[in-house]
């Protein structure tokens, strides 16, 4: 396993109270969960959002553990304050009134700067880390994965009931996260000093206020020697994160030695994009090399065995294969929440059963 790249991943989290409706409480909560030795609790742009950050992993074991134990840890200190913690990438039922921003010196003037863009912004994603030994061989890498953004949107994609409504995509934080004008996916940059000009023409233009708000659904990682994958929802379980994680982790060690990246122009990925936010895992997606629409299985099939080797060398064969057959058998999270709310049409029912267990017992599927 020496060789084997290292990842790390981040999850975000609705905190809401016992109507469902997102409570402006995430610092209450942060602040009283216990220290799980896991990974880090931090603060999100909304009162009512709280993230987790795994340490480094190198195996999926690793990682489901990490993200598991932490999800436990905010789901305790939520329920003692009345609170519940939701694996959904947008709220479920209506939020009622705007989020309100973190009172720290960068959110409030992020809120102040994009105004509406960022006051009706609850949205919450699963962010990917894979090592890279060094900018220039991240850029490239960018280039490389770039084509295979819509299939890791479809695997976690988690949010198609929003706001008490069925919104009829699968992924609606993927079209609420686009109004931010350095959302969606990079283009093809020709080099390091590519990718650099990009951001400090953003900077200059007041399109972003600092190099963190670089929000492409890939970018290079400004905290840590890695690429970070930023297209995927929030997943609905800490299995289904770990499983776009690993996937990640051999894309990328698929292709770190390669040449030349593909062409493939942004228009033409958005549009791929868009069709994988509206039909998820279940649906349908375009092929990365011919753009045929095939169905999201059979593109993610590709996908492993484009990158059998790496997922060979870090022993994700096995926990890859199982967890895409659950996908195709009981669907993703945005399936999920369908089947649920279709009993009822109920917002809150949706809440109830994606919200995080206090107690170690797992969620099955819907």
């Amino acid at each position: 396993m020496a060789d084997v790249l290292t990842f790390g991943i981040e999850e975000e989290f609705l905190v809401v109270d016992d109507r469902g409706r997102p409570a402006h409480a995430a610092a209450a909560v942060l602040d009283s969960a216990d220290d799980s030795g896991a990974g880090e609790l931090q603060q999100e742009l909304t009162k009512a959002q709280a993230e987790t950050a795994t340490g480094i992993c190198v195996t999926h074991d690793e990682a489901v553990e990490q993200l598991q134990t932490m999800r436990t840890s905010l789901a305790r200190a939520a329920d003692r304050h009345g609170l519940r913690i939701l694996a959904c990438a947008s709220s479920p039922v209506s939020a009622g009134e705007l989020p309100a921003i973190t009172a720290t010196p960068r959110y409030q003037r992020m809120a102040a700067h994009f105004g509406a863009t960022a006051r009706t912004t609850l949205t919450c994603g699963c962010h990917v880390h894979v090592a890279v030994p060094d900018p220039e061989t991240g850029t490239r890498v960018l280039g490389h994965v770039r084509p295979w953004l819509p299939a890791l949107l479809a695997v976690t994609a988690n949010s198609a009931i929003a706001d008490g409504r069925d919104t009829e995509y699968c992924s609606w934080r993927h079209q609420e996260w686009a109004r931010w004008p350095s959302a969606g996916p990079p283009p093809r940059f020709a080099s390091h000093a590519d990718y650099e000009g990009v951001v400090d023409a953003w900077l200059r233009a007041g399109a972003i206020l600092d190099r963190g708000m670089v929000y492409w659904d890939v970018r290079l990682s400004e905290q840590q020697p890695t690429i970070e994958f930023r297209v995927a929802d929030v997943a609905a379980t800490a299995e289904e994160a770990t499983l776009l994680g690993v996937l990640c982790r051999a894309l990328v060690a698929t292709v770190l030695d390669a040449g030349e990246p593909p062409h493939l122009s942004n228009e033409v990925l958005r549009g791929r994009l868009w069709r994988a936010s509206r039909e998820g895992v279940t649906g349908h997606c375009s092929d990365p090399g011919t753009g045929d629409l095939l169905p999201a299985v059979e593109v993610l099939k590709r996908l492993t065995e484009f990158c059998a080797p790496a997922l060979g060398s870090a022993g994700d064969t096995e926990f890859v294969s199982e967890g895409l057959a659950r996908l195709a058998r009981d669907g993703g999270g945005a399936d999920r929440q369908r089947r649920v709310f279709a009993n009822r049409e109920s917002a809150l029912d949706v809440v109830d059963r994606f919200a995080v267990p206090a107690g170690a017992a797992r969620p099955a599927p819907a």
